[in-house]
């Protein structure tokens, strides 16, 4: 079986690495008629073209821009964050072997038997995310001390600035996606689907988000996640909305993405539950995932990328945090009047 593990120890470049890693996937695929592994290829080959022929991020990034300086003069008083990010090489193959791993793992669980590769083609078809951007916004503490009124308010205009969002940037060449829905559901489902009642998302948009904030999951992890389509870059971003202190509670709290990857892990690993040998989709994802689990990031030899352990890491490429796309910052009218 081949996996990413095998290209990191050469000193190569994240794009040499992807090329290599790529067509050595779809060569064997052909040899075996894997054809998990070939739609495997071509995600990688999507994420080598997105860090070779990145001109179009200028133009994507600057039309979001203009909603950051609508907001600059609709939200004086908020302080407020625009990141985005390219999805490392290391998280995007997990997520898409992830993928593989949990929805074969959750079909069996349900019906005994395996999914075909149409089914599993249509569940990789939801990775839509390598380009995210996010939106973080805050009242300053010199406005509101009260922390509960403070967290109220910054939710009310979390959810205006959610409804605003889809047909301001529809505007600028971005279609909003639905959000994933099970047949026959008009909306999102979530563990606790009573809650959606609760939000403050206009009708029209509950289509297109899932919301984190009214529908409560387990880890505690709040934010609103919506989709769009670039139609000029032909490309899908996905874009969070979220607090400041929803932000930290995802970002270096109990949510952050390494309590998220243990999560991801213990669900991954229920190895158990599908026999070795029985489906081999399983097994290679499987692996996959486990052997990305165990590296140790300081053993690595990729150009432009050290670490001196797992926590302590210096990312020029890529690899293992993602590719810086902005940030904008904007500080309230109460710290500074400038916003460009």
């Amino acid at each position: 079986m081949i996996a990413l593990n095998d290209y990191l120890y050469n000193g190569d470049t994240v794009i040499k690495i992807l090329h290599n890693y790529s067509s050595d996937l779809r060569a064997d695929a052909k040899k075996t008629g894997n054809q998990i592994d070939m739609i495997h290829s071509n995600f990688l080959l999507q994420m080598s073209d997105l860090l070779e022929h990145n001109d179009f991020l200028t133009s994507q990034s600057q039309r979001i821009r203009e909603f950051y300086k609508y907001m600059t003069e609709a939200y004086p008083d908020l302080s407020f964050t625009f990141k985005g990010r390219i999805k490392s090489l290391i998280r995007a193959e997990s997520k898409f072997n992830g993928q593989v791993a949990s929805y074969i793992y959750e079909y069996h669980k349900e019906n005994g038997t395996y999914p075909s590769v149409p089914q599993i083609r249509e569940r990789l078809s939801t990775l839509k995310d390598l380009i995210a951007y996010r939106i973080i916004i805050s009242i300053p503490k010199c406005r509101i001390r009260n922390p509960e009124e403070r967290a109220e308010k910054e939710i009310k205009y979390l959810y205006d600035i959610a409804n605003i969002l889809p047909a301001f940037l529809e505007e600028r060449g971005f279609e909003p996606q639905p959000a994933r829905l099970s047949p026959g559901k008009k909306y999102l489902e979530y563990k606790n689907p009573e809650e959606n009642e609760k939000s403050l998302l206009n009708e029209s948009m509950r289509l297109y988000y899932k919301d984190y904030v009214s529908n409560k999951i387990s880890t505690g992890y709040k934010s609103l996640h919506i989709t769009f389509y670039d139609s000029l870059s032909r490309s899908f971003i996905e874009v969070q909305l979220r607090t400041y202190d929803m932000d930290n509670y995802a970002e270096i709290g109990p949510a952050n993405h390494m309590g998220y990857e243990e999560r991801q892990k213990e669900e991954r690993s229920r190895r158990g539950e599908i026999p070795v040998g029985e489906c081999t989709f399983f097994d290679d994802a499987y692996e996959r995932i486990i052997r990305l689990q165990h590296i140790k990031l300081n053993e690595l030899d990729v150009n432009m990328f050290a670490a001196a352990s797992n926590s302590m890491v210096n990312d020029g490429c890529g690899l293992y945090k993602g590719r810086l796309i902005l940030p904008y910052e904007h500080l309230s009218r109460f710290q500074n009047d400038l916003i460009d």
